[in-house]
Parts: structure tokens; C-alpha cells; sequence
């Protein structure tokens, strides 16, 4: 039997073609049934023509069906991944399907859309290959979304749905707005810096200089050096003279990172120019003023910094003090960072990385995070190296990170048992109320019940109302 041209079992193929006979009535009813799907869907023959072309792909794409047939898939689809990781090619040269990736296209009307992608294989009656099936869904809406609740949880470059973080951004506006010494406390990599930075930008000395010294990277000698200046000739190498740090803040704010680990011996001349913004280079006599405003920060535990001798210093900078929490304690924020920094480094390195499988969610939510908001940062950098294009995945991460199943090791926690965890720290944060539990997390109650009863929560004994 000669090849007609026609693709068996492919709806629309050959219709109203004279070269191919008389319409097929069986084909009106199958662009019937494809009509009736939501998500896009389109086929192609062997030779990578499209061949059905249902409305939703016609709504999803903005071209019309009759100029979708016959054409080529790419000229269609224009897609991020068509060029180099065609996920129908993909399927019909090694027979594996694709679920759900996530890529962008491009609209009749120019527009880039995110959407994500299913394959088939089509096969005749021999079991013989002659075309594919792809399904597609618009994520557009889901996407807008998202980017509108990063924007309800955040301030400057920061994000977090946590009530402790988010009742510092209501803050943050006074604090910047005043001119008083602020004490950033925290654990390495909990963003202490980019609290520092909001704080310059949004007060009134926003347009000058933000002026960074890590404290604690310094010998006392080059410290003294970097935060006061010197003189020509103060000491050996001194060929000129030397601005400090403090003088170059002038106008804007000095951030002096890690002020915990200042020694005893630095602590008066710090302490001066902290009290009347005055101080002499070193080899200087001539006395010099600065009116920069101090943000200081520290992982230590300053009531330690007192007992070793540090008491005037601390109460000195303890004038308003913001606290922030590590990441193992607001692991509802993870989530949102992982958004965060998945549309940040697509930025910075020109991909199109659409986001993170769910397991790959999971493996990251139950995660302790020692070295905190940076570490997962890091890990989502990492992921980017090792993933071209699509969705983030389990082998992509970093290797302390991977799933423990890929490694032959146990899993430590399921997703059921970490978001267990989590509710019920946030229940007993708020005295296990439910109202205030939702409006702490972000959500409807109803959610918050619904998940509380499948997850089988029981606040304690003394938590329960009285029978």
C-alpha cells in the first residue's frame, strides 16, 4: 500500500487536501474532542510538521489553526528549548515521555510566555512511529501570581513570609529614617548586610556613601588603619597619607561587620568616634570629624561580648537592635528565596530556568541550612551550573543536598513530616491559634484546617480547650 501522505490516527491530518481525498468525517470529531481540552494540544508527523492544532493552542500561542498546520513546529512555537533540548524529539528518539517541563515560548504577538510541557508518542496500528503528541499549559497567571506574593513578602532585596522578618520591614522605614547607631544581630548568612544596605538606601542619606569594614577580618594594627586612616610616614610602607573608612562615610553610613570580634585594644578609639564622631589618623595629631551613620552587626552573642570586657562598646551600639532569625526557624520563606534567586541568576546568566521539580522542594525544605539563607543561595548557583535549561532537579544540587535515595542512603524526613514540623512550630508560636496561625503563615484558615486534619496535628495537652 503507498503512503497517501496522510498521518494515521492523527486528527486533521489531510483534510480538505485534494492531493490526500475526501475529508474524513471521523476527523471533524476528533478536532471536536481536542477542543474540548483546556491545555493546548498539537501533533506532528514524522517529518515534524504539525498536523492538529487544538483552540486552546490556538488561544495559548495567539495563531490561528489553519496557519499552524503544515508548518513546522519551531515556526510555531518559537520555544526556548527547540534549538538545542527539544523535548518532542527528545521523546520520539528514545521513546520516554516528558512530564511537565517548564519552558518559555514566544506569542504571535511577541510576547514570552511560560508554559509547561507533556510528550507522547504516536504510534499506527504496527506499533510503527509516525508522529508525537504535546500537550501544553499557559502558566502566565500562576507566574503573575507568584511574582505578586514575592512582592507582598518583601522589601528592597529581601523576601520572607516569616512574622518575624516581616515585622522588621515595618520597621525599617523608621529605622532608616533616624539617624541612631542600629545593632544587627544573627548567624552567619541570615542577611545582615542587606539589612544594612536597606536601611542606607531608604534613609535620608540614601544618595551617599555606604561605606563596608568587616571587623573581624582585620589584624588591630591594619584595622586601626582602615577605620581611622594614617598619616605619611606612621609607619613602614605609610608613603601618603590615607583616608579612613570613617572619613570616607562622611555624608552616608559606615557598616562595621562582625564588631563582636573587635578587641579590647581598638574598643576606646571606637568607642570616641561612636560618642562624638571624632578621631586622629594614625601619626595624626590634628583631631577630624566624621557625621556618618553607624549600622553594626554581629554573630556573637554580645551579653558574651560584656563579660569579656566589652560593656561600654555594646551598650554604646545597642540602640536599636534588630534580631534576625536563621533559616531552619522561618522554612516557609524557603520557597519564596528559592523564586527569588532562580529569577535573580536567570538574570545574571541569561537562562531560562523555570524553577524546581517538587523533589527537589522538598530536599531543600527539610534542609537545616547551617550556613543559612547564603548557603542556599550557593546551592541554587550550583543547581544553575549544573542545569541548562527546564526545571532544577535533584541531580543538579550540590551533593550534600542530593535526595540520601540517590546516594543508596536512607531519606532523613518526608515532605509530610517537614511541613509536620513546621505547622506545628507555627501553631505553637501563636499559642495554637488558628486564626492568628494563618495570618502569621500567609493563608486561609480553611487551608490551615484542612492541613492540620490530614497531616494529623494534636495541639498538647495543655493547648487543648477545657472539655
Amino acid at each position: 500500500m503507498e503512503d497517501d501522505g496522510r498521518t494515521p490516527g492523527t486528527p486533521g491530518s489531510g483534510r480538505d487536501d485534494p492531493k490526500r481525498g475526501a475529508p474524513d468525517p471521523n476527523d471533524h470529531q476528533g478536532d471536536a474532542i481536542l477542543d474540548s481540552i483546556a491545555d493546548g494540544v498539537f501533533t506532528v508527523d514524522s517529518e515534524w510538521r504539525i498536523r492538529s492544532f487544538n483552540r486552546a493552542a490556538e488561544r495559548i500561542t495567539g495563531i490561528p489553526r489553519e496557519e499552524a498546520i503544515g508548518s513546522h513546529c519551531w515556526e510555531v512555537f518559537r520555544a526556548s528549548i527547540c534549538e538545542s533540548a527539544c523535548a518532542l524529539r527528545e521523546t520520539m528518539a528514545g521513546g520516554v515521555p516528558v512530564v511537565d517541563r517548564q519552558v518559555y515560548i514566544i506569542r504571535a504577538d511577541g510576547r514570552r510566555i511560560p508554559i509547561t510541557i507533556s510528550t507522547a508518542l504516536l504510534k499506527d496500528a504496527n506499533g510503527r512511529t509516525i508522529g508525537g503528541a504535546e500537550t501544553f499549559r499557559d502558566l502566565s497567571v500562576e507566574v503573575e501570581l507568584r511574582r505578586e506574593l514575592r512582592q507582598r513578602y518583601s522589601f528592597a532585596d529581601m523576601v520572607s513570609k516569616n512574622h518575624e522578618l516581616r515585622r522588621i520591614f515595618e520597621l525599617l522605614p523608621d529605622i532608616a529614617e533616624s539617624m541612631s547607631t542600629v545593632l544587627i544581630q544573627g548567624e552567619s548568612g541570615t542577611g545582615k548586610e542587606l539589612i544594612a544596605r536597606a536601611i542606607h538606601a531608604h534613609s535620608p542619606r540614601g544618595e551617599g556613601p555606604l561605606v563596608v569594614v568587616n571587623s573581624g577580618a582585620l589584624p588591630d594594627t591594619l584595622l586601626e588603619s582602615e577605620l581611622f586612616g594614617h598619616k605619611a610616614g606612621a609607619f613602614t610602607d605609610a608613603k601618603r597619607d590615607k583616608p579612613g573608612r570613617f572619613a570616607l562615610a562622611r555624608g552616608g553610613s559606615i557598616f562595621l561587620d562582625e564588631i563582636g570580634d573587635v578587641s579590647l585594644a581598638i574598643q576606646p578609639r571606637l568607642l570616641r568616634v561612636l560618642q562624638d564622631g571624632t578621631f586622629e589618623p594614625l601619626g595624626g595629631t590634628a583631631t577630624e570629624r566624621t557625621d556618618a551613620r553607624v549600622i553594626a552587626a554581629t554573630n556573637r552573642n554580645l551579653a558574651d561580648m560584656v563579660e569579656e570586657g566589652g560593656r561600654d562598646l555594646f551598650y554604646r551600639i545597642n540602640v536599636v537592635t534588630i534580631d534576625l532569625p536563621p533559616l531552619r526557624e522561618r522554612r516557609e520563606d524557603i520557597p519564596l528565596l528559592v523564586d527569588h534567586f532562580v529569577e535573580h541568576f536567570n538574570r545574571l546568566r541569561g537562562k531560562e530556568i523555570s524553577g524546581v521539580s517538587p523533589q527537589v522542594l522538598e530536599t531543600l525544605m527539610r534542609h537545616d541550612y547551617p550556613g543559612n539563607i547564603r548557603e542556599l543561595e550557593n546551592a541554587i548557583e550550583h543547581a544553575f551550573v549544573m542545569c541548562r535549561s527546564g526545571v532544577i532537579r535533584a541531580r543538579h544540587l550540590p551533593d550534600h543536598l542530593r535526595p540520601g535515595s540517590e546516594r543508596g542512603e536512607p531519606v532523613a524526613r518526608s515532605f509530610d513530616e517537614a511541613e509536620t514540623a513546621f505547622l506545628t512550630a507555627a501553631l505553637d508560636r501563636n499559642g495554637w491559634n488558628r486564626a492568628a496561625t494563618a495570618r502569621d503563615l500567609g493563608i486561609h484558615k480553611t487551608t490551615l484546617w484542612r492541613k492540620i486534619k490530614r497531616l494529623g496535628i494534636e495541639p498538647p495537652h495543655e493547648a487543648r480547650p477545657e472539655e
